[in-house]
Parts: structure tokens; sequence; C-alpha cells
């Protein structure tokens, strides 16, 4: 993350964000395929770590570390081979980002749930991070969907409603506002609104 300063000289808080360029693998059309969508690559593989699927997909296209598809509209299909970079993009458009947020480990009820914890007082001596009672007389065993320790993070993560503030095309940059899921380096999925 860094920071910018706006034209009335508030500071920003961005998040610096390499997009592409990214190529189009197939186009998928209404009526052959049942929905309109672009499916697109991004980052090298190396050849040898490709299976013999992958490389008959992506033939003439090289293998990509990343495919993914995004939904788009008829009008806005393009053919397999083009190429796609950060100009798509405007200041001041509206995006949402996806990412796997960052894995913490096995975690206890207060950090991963935010519980309370016990009394430090009243005849209590070490139970000032656990979770306390986790079941009733009645029905004599733990509900489905009880909150308790566990491994936290490492999920799919969107942050909605946040706003392009500079485009790069020369060097593949996106100023994005605000903080996005994931450690750095990691993949995004960056989508207009």
């Amino acid at each position: 993350m860094s920071q910018l300063f706006d034209e009335a000289g508030n500071a920003v808080a961005v998040t610096l964000l390499e997009a592409g360029p990214i190529t189009v693998t197939q186009t998928k059309t209404k009526e052959r395929d049942g929905y309109e969508a672009v499916q697109v690559g991004f980052g090298e593989k190396k050849a040898k770590r490709a299976t013999k699927p992958e490389l008959g997909h992506l033939k003439g296209l090289g293998p990509f570390r990343f495919v993914r598809e995004f939904r788009v509209e008829a009008g806005e299909l393009k053919n397999a081979g083009e190429s796609m970079d950060v100009s798509v993009f405007e200041p001041g458009e509206t995006v949402r980002v996806t990412g796997i947020s960052k894995g913490k480990g096995f975690q206890g009820v207060v950090k991963r749930h935010g519980f309370h914890g016990g009394s430090r007082t009243h005849g209590q001596k070490h139970s000032e991070r656990e979770p306390g009672s986790i079941g009733a007389t009645w029905p004599q065993r733990v509900l489905k969907g009880k909150r308790m320790a566990g491994r936290m993070g490492g999920e799919t993560v969107t942050v909605k409603n946040l706003k392009v503030i500079r485009v790069e095309p020369e060097k593949n940059l996106l100023y994005v506002s605000g903080a996005v899921p994931g450690a750095r380096g990691s993949f995004l999925k960056v989508q207009s609104v």
C-alpha cells in the first residue's frame, strides 16, 4: 500500500496492483456454451509444468499460470489471442477485488470470532481466552455451526466498491483506493461493477 494526494490535497490510501496484460484464451457464446463469457490467461507458467490438456487448450498462446473466466455482455466478447491491459479501467471507476486472504493458522475463539473470554477474577485461573460452555442440558450435544477454535484465513474474500484512483498503462499499474485481500504478490481478480 501507499498514498496519493488528490486535487484538494487530501491523502488517499491506495494499493498498487500490477494488472495484465492478460490474453483471451477462449470466447464462450450463448449458442455454443449457453452463456456469454471470456476466458483469460495471466502470468507465465513453465511448459514442463503444464499438462497436455492445458497445452492443447492453449495451443499457440502458451501455458499460463492463471486461467480465469469472466461473464460479459454479448457486445464485449473478444477473440482468442487478443490482449487486454490495464487501460480498460478509468480513474474514478468503481471495482470489486477478489483474492485469498492471508492464512493465520490455527486460532482461538477470541481472535477468530471475537469472543469476550472469561473473567480474570472470581475463582478463574486459566480461562481468560476460553470459549466457555459449548453445549446445553438439552439436546445433550454440540449443535452444528458452533463457533470454535480452528483454521483462520486462507479464504476467498471480495472487497467491493473500491475506486480506481490512477491508471498507468505503460507500467501496467492500477492504483485502487483502500486495502485489498491477500499477501504481497498474491493473485487478485479485479472486476468493474
